[in-house]
């Protein structure tokens, strides 16, 4: 009942922000807009300090960086794959594009960010823990307020009911095939996660920011930390894809970019693979935005 309650307030949030949006007066909706590109970071610090608290009762950190990875590049090369594979069948061919180092070093700077913010909140931590002090920091309450800043902000994503076509579709049905694929083969390598287990962490498609925290609330602090992890180097593959092979495959690549499409690797979408993929990213994005809270927490509750 605990768990049904703690996905009811975060789909709730989700959807209240959607609703709510056009109806909040101007001034606010300005400021909600200006506070969601920075709360992401506001979010990973407090996640961070949260992880410090519980560092030491983990066994084997070194462990959990190791999962992580092996899982976001197996879901990654999965989601890639799959949607090579679905575009193959029904005739597509590889393109051709261009790609600017200048953009790609920005994107990893931005990645860089993410990676900043969770050592700043481990330092804070142990920073007031060597003065015998405990930070209480409440991140699923800061998660509720970014669902319903994230629910606020897709009732303005720019979509067009023209690009709700079946092909367009098949990028994020690629990315959760693909991942789902990626996790059952990690099943098969890595002993010491359940398949369940590794099928729920598959799913964050790269929202890492929510991901973290509903596992560790859902599940417990382990897991919640591979979680956290293993989305944001989903998000670093997806930036590499995007450059080193997103010019010749565009709709794998952004397949393997998961939930982040529409929003951090949307740049890259227009610049390397061509403003005729926005709407395979847009719609990509949306989807798999919307699909991770809820497939995250289902799963997480089982």
């Amino acid at each position: 009942m605990q768990s049904l309650w703690l996905i009811f307030q975060l789909l709730f949030c989700l959807f209240l922000g959607f609703i709510l949006a056009r109806r909040l007066p101007t001034w606010l909706e300005k400021i909600a807009f200006k506070i969601l590109p920075y709360f992401t970071y506001i979010l990973l610090v407090a996640i961070a300090i949260e992880f410090a608290q519980t560092l030491h009762s983990i066994a084997q950190p070194a462990q959990i960086v190791s999962d992580a990875i092996s899982i976001s590049f197996a879901t990654s090369i999965g989601a890639f794959l799959c949607c090579y594979v679905l575009f193959k069948a029904i005739g597509f061919q590889p393109t051709q594009g261009k790609v600017s180092a200048e953009l790609l070093i920005g994107s990893l700077l931005n990645i860089s960010y993410a990676f900043i913010a969770l050592a700043l909140g481990y330092g804070l931590s142990e920073l007031f823990a060597y003065f015998n002090y405990q930070l209480h920091v409440s991140t699923w309450y800061l998660l509720l307020v970014f669902m319903l800043l994230i629910g606020l902000d897709l009732a303005y994503s720019p979509l067009d009911r023209s690009w709700l076509n079946w092909k367009i579709l098949l990028v994020p049905i690629g990315c959760i095939i693909g991942s789902l694929l990626g996790a059952i083969i990690c099943s098969f390598i890595m002993t010491n996660i359940s398949l369940k287990d590794l099928i729920m962490l598959s799913q964050g498609y790269g929202f890492y920011s929510m991901t973290g925290i509903v596992v560790t609330e859902l599940r417990n602090a382990h897991l919640g930390s591979i979680a956290l992890i293993n989305d944001l180097f989903r998000e670093i593959f997806a930036i590499l894809f995007m450059y080193m092979i997103g010019w010749r495959y565009p709709r794998s690549a952004i397949s393997s970019a998961g939930a982040t499409a529409m929003d951090v690797t949307l740049p890259m979408v227009k610049q390397a693979c061509g403003n005729e993929f926005i709407p395979h990213a847009m719609v990509s994005g949306f989807v798999l935005s919307v699909l991770a809270p809820i497939a995250v927490s289902i799963l997480a509750a089982l």
